[in-house]
């Protein structure tokens, strides 16, 4: 279990050579609107050091990451909502992916030609976000037409949607995003799901910028803006640079960390945009380790237990009986499983026991 975070915006804002840098798909990145007509996906291995320590404990035959989706979708332009440029195209795949991350363009590059002729971070943003709250509102307001409708005969449930039909339409006209929209009643929330509207989807920024700002964000006027603009709407922001994404893609594994040390960074963007898609979303990862392997299993925060064991297989969480689980650090400190349990660091938990992001586990089951 991962995510799939799709890749939007702006044509010329550096989607596809991101998508590049982040997957072993090559997506054709040239420059001209649309160069992305259908959506390009690559899977791509989730970057774990935890991983890698636990192997040097257990030596398995073979160490498996998770993994994350990403869907590289097509460029939009002002009317995409009715159809212009590639927009029903977009707003379709748009609807498959579980978060977005929205790239904009915040640097200058007189090679680069910016589909309104300017960079202007905020208005970049305005314009797809107008697009996707127009779709919504078409989609809202559909819903709503048929709930007035159905609610004459006396449905509950029909009654209820038109309120929350009418809320979100009001909100929507406004330019404000469904997911913004507040509604503290489970079937309200429940009438807004089915709905699936685009603008639910948890959103964050990638603001590609040049390399010299990486140094000094704060020296990047487009950069400045695109903060404020996002720390306004509690969006998170990662700051990327497509083009040194690039090329870390294309370096072996070894060379990295000398490459990244020469252009002042700890770590690729893809590792910030990974963190940040798991924040969204509310998942973190446990672990399996053994002789055979060592694996990273993506779930949901809050999972229990079995249900974190039925991500490996259905059987294991209908057959639940109880899990051992240690915590990954002791286990790499001690460096086996019989020393962690003689000092007393593995535990028996139940049904019960709330999985954190770095347990080590072992399940029992009977089926």
């Amino acid at each position: 279990m991962g995510f799939s975070c799709g890749i939007v915006g702006l044509p010329n804002v550096g989607k596809s050579t991101l998508f590049n840098s982040l997957s072993t798909a090559k997506a054709e990145a040239a420059n001209f609107p649309f160069c992305t007509i259908e959506p390009n996906v690559g899977v791509v291995t989730v970057p774990d050091p935890r991983l890698d320590a636990l192997a040097k404990v257990c030596k398995p035959e073979k160490v498996i990451p998770t993994t994350i989706r990403f869907v590289d979708i097509a460029g939009l332009v002002k009317g995409a909502s009715k159809g212009e440029g590639l927009g029903n195209k977009f707003l379709a795949h748009i609807r498959e992916v579980d978060a977005i991350a929205h790239v904009v363009r915040c640097f200058t590059d007189s090679n680069v030609v910016h589909v309104d002729g300017r960079v202007d971070p905020v208005a970049d943003v305005a314009t797809i976000g107008t697009e996707l709250c127009l779709k919504d509102l078409d989609t809202v307001q559909g819903r709503l037409d048929r709930a007035r409708k159905q609610s004459k005969g006396g449905d509950p449930i029909e009654k209820l949607a038109v309120g929350v039909c009418e809320t979100l339409a009001a909100h929507l006209d406004a330019g404000k995003p469904a997911r913004s929209a507040r509604f503290d009643d489970d079937k309200e929330r429940s009438i807004v799901r089915e709905m699936q509207l685009l603008t639910t989807k948890p959103t964050f920024y990638a603001a590609n910028v040049d390399e010299g700002s990486l140094a000094d964000l704060g020296a990047n006027e487009y950069y400045r803006a695109l903060e404020a603009h996002a720390k306004e709407e509690g969006a998170p922001i990662v700051p990327i640079c497509g083009s040194l994404e690039a090329q870390i893609a294309e370096l072996e594994p070894a060379d990295r960390p000398e490459f990244l040390a020469s252009v002042g960074l700890a770590e690729p963007g893809l590792n910030q945009v990974i963190r940040v898609g798991y924040e969204m979303l509310g998942l973190i990862t446990y672990l399996t380790a053994g002789e055979k392997e060592v694996r990273a299993w993506t779930i949901e925060r809050g999972y229990t237990a079995p249900q974190a064991a039925g991500v490996i297989h259905t059987d294991f969480e209908r057959g639940f009986i109880k899990a051992e689980v240690i915590w990954w650090e002791d286990l790499v400190t001690l460096g086996s499983e019989a020393k962690c349990r003689e000092a007393g660091k593995l535990r028996i938990e139940g049904r019960d026991y709330v999985v954190r992001d770095g347990d080590v586990m072992h399940f029992r089951f009977n089926v």
